[in-house]
């Protein structure tokens, strides 16, 4: 197979495509035939050096992909050899042929195209879980998530707007805040000039938010917590913003508010497995109906990767960008 790996730490120059050995299915793993694979901020830090990949996962980059079903590890069931799918990882989606734990491995929904559906899993796994299985947005709750623009929180505005909740969302140019407001975001806040803070209790009667979804950490630590409602819930998913910030437990005590920190590569099988399976349940349908959409910003194939990964560190996409493999 062809794959991408980093030839050291550093910038894109560092990586390298190269021939290797085409992966073996194991006891209860699917072998893939890529089609196309998802960038991640991820993917960019373990290409910095600063993200390695959990112990026993493989040095190929990426953490999605779709593709067909190439062949069946023992004990699989439930797949067949050809059927559409794409797949959450650890590692590996970089590359013309990934081995994916079947538990991981979910359908490409209905109308959505094999190379498109590269963009979903990272995203509505993440989105889903954090932000309805741990945060537990409800209808009619307020619901902050920074950077709607890109890839988890243009799909994060699209599930909690059709799940009834309201959104607000930050961003950093006027042609992305519009982008943003065009999914379902009530108000787009500009963070070069606004404070997120004064919009949203402003918007909301001085409530605040129920649920803030971040991926800036400690930049936006104590306005994240200045902006919660009572009993609401902050999930930090990213630290964009540096790891290290202080904490006001008063502010925090008086309005019983949680701070819940998670990732979702390094969890075991069983609980992306989990993750997965609900996903299917409770997401996929919103995407087959049109309600939810994989947004692509661009594909890039792969010879080309450390121009996607240029792309990707502009900032200047808009939802996913995808690497494709022929």
């Amino acid at each position: 197979m062809r794959a991408v790996l980093a030839d050291g730490a550093g910038g894109p120059d560092v990586l390298v495509v190269r021939d290797l050995p085409d992966p073996e299915p194991g006891p209860g793993e699917v072998l893939l035939e890529v089609a196309a694979a998802g960038l991640n901020r991820a993917d960019l830090l373990q290409r910095q050096g600063f993200y390695p990949p959990p112990p026993g996962a493989s040095d190929v980059l990426g953490m999605e992909c779709s593709g067909t079903v190439a062949a069946l590890g023992d004990g699989v069931e439930g797949w067949t050899v050809g059927d559409a799918a794409c797949a959450l990882l650890s590692a590996g989606a970089y590359a013309t042929h990934a081995s994916v734990p079947a538990g991981q491995l979910m359908p490409v929904p209905d109308g959505v195209d094999l190379v498109s559906a590269a963009a979903l899993p990272e995203v509505a796994c993440t989105v889903w879980s954090n932000v309805f299985m741990i945060a537990a947005l409800q209808r009619d709750e307020a619901f902050l998530v920074h950077g709607g623009a890109g890839g988890i929180g243009s799909f994060a505005i699209q599930l909690a707007t059709q799940l009834g909740a309201r959104v607000f969302t930050t961003a950093g140019t006027a042609a992305k805040r519009d982008f943003c407001v065009s999914l379902g975001a009530e108000v787009a806040i500009d963070y070069h000039e606004e404070d997120f803070v004064e919009v949203v209790k402003e918007r909301t009667g001085g409530t605040g938010a129920d649920v803030v979804l971040d991926n800036m950490g400690a930049s936006y630590l104590e306005r994240n917590v200045a902006v919660l409602a009572t009993e609401g819930r902050l999930v930090v998913i990213g630290m964009q913003g540096g790891t290290r910030g202080e904490l006001d437990l008063s502010a925090l005590l008086r309005k019983r508010g949680a701070i819940i920190a998670t990732t979702l590569r390094a969890r075991p099988t069983e609980e992306k497995s989990a993750i997965c399976a609900s996903v299917v349940e409770h997401v996929w349908p919103l995407v087959a109906d049109g309600k939810v959409r994989a947004i692509v910003d661009s594909t890039v194939p792969l010879d080309d990767v450390r121009r996607a990964h240029e792309l990707m560190e502009s900032g200047t996409h808009t939802g996913k960008i995808l690497l494709v493999m022929r």
